[in-house]
């Protein structure tokens, strides 16, 4: 009898510590840090590890929230500078990595007896926190890149998906208790998802059909199932206080940012494959579907052309080196198909208002990428040409480096002509998804 009543309150320390979890598996951080700050008041005589652990705890949760809020990149606070705001998420996952390591050597050293039980317990969860803190910190130095490469012409996107790989295979591992499995498929989530993205970003760009899909499909399903915690905390809420006074719970700005970047990535995804995904749905669908994308790029294109009568705008793409290429949309892997030659090497990703695109005009296209290409390869730059024996005035602007923009019109046109070539740089540079890395920090605008 003595024995069971020992006993009783290590299962009360394991409920506090999975509740506790569970909050911060959804999104509740307040919530969860104002509970262990609770239990650490109400259990003064359990010992100094346990107290030692709920402080840390506490600590955590306050961090997650700035963490999953991108506080860290910036708001504007006083004076600070940028470089203290970094420091001080670093920072904060430092002295807590300090905090828990020191509940590790204290559980280790603990007195053999009724509470070893609980002082292992604490100690080896403590252990996995403390990479579960080193994982955050390199997680955070990752968004601070992205962040830096906001509006940038070009990112080497593999590089990126090289360091987040490295991040997932380095702690996937390390903190796998089951009272910490909420938090472990958290990290899972979010890492898997930002590296789909990028992954998604960088096949779009080779005008890789299937595997931008399959990228584009994996992404979008673990954010839905990630959003789920939301509705189910709302629930909790709602079950647990009862009535309608509950404000909706916001996901944090980490997660609608996700979902932005996704949103901003099947537009692009849209666009480019426009040809093939038109052929399985009746025209007014389609213009109904990528009406809903943001932005929509076919539509601002064809508005475009009406508004000041274009006679085409195309987009070009240079497969050049690729030997894989086979055309629009989905081939099978071993089909054979002959590797195109001249004017057949740069197809039209798209080419309106007729969708075919011009013949006459692809020759002088096709020479002016060549002929251009030092000026097109800057990447802002407009490049203009008026053919006399076309009568026809060409611009060219390179969105990424295997595609180019393309806008012809009958008559001569100013080079000067303002309208056009910021419509242009607006496209190409909207193209190259950098924009939204910009839009990681809290209240920014994209």
């Amino acid at each position: 009898m003595a024995e069971a009543e020992e006993l009783r309150p290590v299962p009360r320390e394991r409920a506090i510590l999975e509740s506790f979890f569970t909050q911060l598996g959804m999104f509740s951080f307040d919530r969860a840090k104002d509970y262990v700050e609770k239990e650490k008041d109400n259990s003064k005589s359990a010992g100094p590890t346990w107290a030692a652990l709920l402080a840390a705890l506490a600590h955590l949760a306050a961090a997650e929230k700035a963490y999953h809020n991108m506080t860290f990149l910036g708001q504007k606070l006083g004076g600070q500078s940028f470089f203290s705001r970094k420091d001080s998420i670093r920072s904060t996952y430092t002295s807590l990595f300090n905090e828990l390591r020191k509940v590790t050597t204290t559980g280790r050293h603990s007195q053999p007896g009724s509470a070893s039980y609980l002082e292992d317990l604490l100690s080896h969860l403590s252990e996995q926190l403390c990479h579960f803190t080193q994982a955050r910190v390199e997680m955070a130095d990752l968004y601070e890149k992205m962040h830096s490469l906001g509006g940038q012409k070009s990112i080497n996107w593999e590089e990126l998906v090289s360091a987040l790989e490295a991040v997932l295979h380095k702690y996937s591992t390390k903190f796998h208790h089951p009272i910490l499995g909420r938090l472990e498929e958290s990290f899972q989530t979010e890492v898997d998802v930002v590296t789909q993205l990028l992954r998604c970003q960088s096949q779009l760009s080779e005008w890789s059909f299937l595997p931008a899909l399959l990228r584009l499909h994996g992404a979008s399903t673990k954010l839905t199932a990630w959003g789920q915690l939301f509705q189910r905390q709302r629930e909790t809420r709602k079950h647990l206080f009862g009535g309608q006074s509950q404000k909706a719970v916001q996901p944090p700005h980490l997660y609608l940012w996700l979902q932005r970047f996704h949103a901003t990535l099947l537009a692009k995804f849209s666009f480019y494959f426009h040809e093939a995904l038109s052929r399985q749905t009746a025209p007014a669908d389609m213009r109904a579907l990528t009406a809903r994308t943001t932005p929509d790029y076919y539509g601002k294109i064809c508005s475009f052309i009406r508004k000041h009568d274009a006679s085409n705008v195309s987009l070009v793409f240079d497969n050049r080196g690729s030997e894989s290429f086979q055309g629009h949309g989905y081939h099978h892997p071993h089909a054979y198909r002959e590797a195109p030659k001249g004017v057949e090497q740069f197809p039209a990703v798209v080419s309106l208002p007729s969708g075919e695109r011009p013949q006459t005009h692809w020759p002088n296209v096709v020479m002016m990428m060549g002929g251009r290409a030092a000026e097109l390869d800057t990447l802002d730059k407009v490049v203009h040409f008026y053919d006399d024996k076309a009568q026809s005035t060409y611009y060219l602007t390179r969105a990424e480096p295997h595609f180019t923009l393309v806008m012809i019109f009958d008559g001569r046109k100013s080079e000067k002509d303002l309208h056009i070539a910021a419509f242009l740089q607006e496209i190409s540079s909207s193209l190259r998804n950098s924009k939204p890395f910009s839009t990681l920090k809290p209240g920014s605008k994209g």
